[in-house]
């Protein structure tokens, strides 16, 4: 491989690795799947069989998700990283999840410090109202 076929590989591992952080989180993290993410929680908790538990945690568990988003990832593009044999998608399936929790990690540090940006600001707001400024 050269110089050229190198970045093109880190270009993909970026993207979709982003795509993978994307999904996974949006899954197992926001609003929108709340309900069914609150349901699978509670059988993965209650569940008689081993198999059964596990199928449903992975449901709310960012990094176990990436893993088999990764999965569908890599069957819908094709996607070998470093090698192109079998051995190509082994290493993409452990790169492209390793990356895309890095992406959630600075996205949920991100949401966090934003949400204390907000606190302060309307605790300030508030005192100022209190104070008549």
């Amino acid at each position: 491989m050269n110089v050229n076929e190198h970045l093109t590989q880190v270009f993909w591992v970026l993207i979709l690795s982003l795509v993978v952080a994307s999904i996974s989180w949006t899954v197992t993290q926001e609003e929108i799947f709340r309900e069914p993410r609150d349901s699978f929680k509670k059988r993965s908790e209650s569940s008689k069989s081993i198999l059964a538990r596990k199928f449903f945690y992975v449901w709310t568990c960012e990094y176990c998700f990436s893993h088999w988003v990764t999965i569908v990832v890599i069957l819908i593009t094709n996607f070998k990283l470093l090698m192109d044999d079998w051995r190509g998608y082994v290493i993409a399936f452990f790169v492209l999840p390793l990356v895309a929790n890095f992406w959630m990690s600075i996205y949920r540090r991100l949401r966090v410090e934003i949400k204390h940006e907000n606190a302060l600001a309307e605790q300030t707001i508030a005192e100022n109202e209190d104070t008549g400024q």
